[in-house]
């Protein structure tokens, strides 16, 4: 097959397309089910997409003086199984991600800490979801207080080894994507915290 050497035209960069009013389809406890319409101003396309939309989220890193990670372990009706997880939760109206982050970990596990800070916010799905998953790490965290768990939850709580959960992880031993972002996020941090201290 002989190879044409002439470079091909260069494709148009992709445009913002332009948005309608949404219509709400459906409204649950937890999130809203939307139709909204969106327009592509080039090539006079448009369309009705379903949208998620849902608060904003937090999941918290919460590392230990001794080198662990807090982890619960909790029954997912949508996955109908047990699931290894970090902790989080739903962000409350007009609430700051990192008290949002301190909050959930204190109400799950018991456990504060020191330094709390973003390490990224992400969008869970974009395809079909509008809202963020802020990732929040929370250093040289203890256990301080009982748990506060909502009526519809109930955990097993661990404080794991740093390198065994990374283990867990790429076993397939922990399978929720936001969690696993989580990890992707830290893990450099980790990496450079312990070669700063000659740990092997």
């Amino acid at each position: 097959m002989s190879h044409d050497p002439r470079p091909s035209a260069p494709k148009p960069a992709p445009v913002r397309w332009r948005r309608g009013e949404k219509r709400i389809l459906s409204r649950t406890r937890i999130l809203d089910l939307t139709s909204v319409p969106f327009h592509h101003p080039r090539r006079d396309v448009g369309r009705e997409f379903v949208i998620i939309d849902a608060p904003d989220w937090v999941n918290v890193i919460a590392h230990t003086a001794d080198d662990r990670l807090v982890l619960v372990n909790q029954f997912r009706y949508g996955a109908d199984a047990f699931s290894w997880e970090i902790p989080g939760g739903v962000i409350d109206p007009g609430e700051d991600p990192v008290a949002a982050g301190v909050r959930e970990l204190l109400e799950e596990t018991g456990y504060a800490g020191e330094r709390a800070r973003i390490l990224a916010s992400i969008h869970p799905n974009p395809a079909i979801m509008s809202n963020r998953c802020h990732l929040v790490l929370v250093e040289n965290c203890r256990r301080v207080a009982d748990t506060e768990w909502d009526p519809d939850e109930e955990m097993e709580i661990a404080a794991v080894p740093v390198a065994e959960v990374y283990e867990r992880a790429r076993a397939g031993g922990i399978t929720h994507s936001l969690v696993l972002d989580g990890l992707f996020f830290f893990e450099p941090l980790w990496r450079a915290a312990r070669g700063a201290s000659g740990a092997a």
